[in-house]
């Protein structure tokens, strides 16, 4: 096991939470992606991704198993995949873009985004647990 690829991995999710989230939501003063989403993308919502962010940001200075952190972690992933798949599948993704081109990409791409990072969340914990 590479412990670089592990601590860019959880760098890269990091960037993606907090950047992702401050980009598109014009650093919380987008409220098409609050109406898209009231209840996961309400900024408390779009806040707690960039919390998010910063725990994947000191998890890849752990030195150490993170089998059961990265556990975690995938499981969040999961539960923030299946609800962009429950929201993707019920709303109309071309009237967001509509409205705001922000919004659009932002709910066009954040699932596919959480569905990598889950499988690499994932990885890491089935690789470390041999080390726990």
């Amino acid at each position: 096991m590479n412990a670089n690829l592990i601590r860019n991995g959880f760098i890269a999710a990091a960037a993606m939470n907090i950047g992702g989230v401050l980009l598109f939501s014009r650093a919380f003063t987008n409220d098409v992606i609050n109406q898209a989403d009231p209840v996961v993308m309400s900024n408390f919502g779009l806040l707690m991704i960039v919390v998010w962010g910063l725990a994947y940001l000191g998890a890849a200075f752990i030195k150490g198993s993170l089998r059961w952190l990265a556990a975690a972690f995938a499981i969040e992933k999961l539960v923030y995949v299946v609800a962009w798949g429950l929201w993707i599948f019920s709303n109309d993704l071309g009237a967001l873009y509509e409205q705001d081109l922000f919004a659009g990409a932002f709910f066009s791409i954040y699932g596919l985004n959480d569905v990598a990072f889950m499988l690499f969340f994932g990885w890491v914990a089935l690789s470390q647990r041999s080390n726990s």
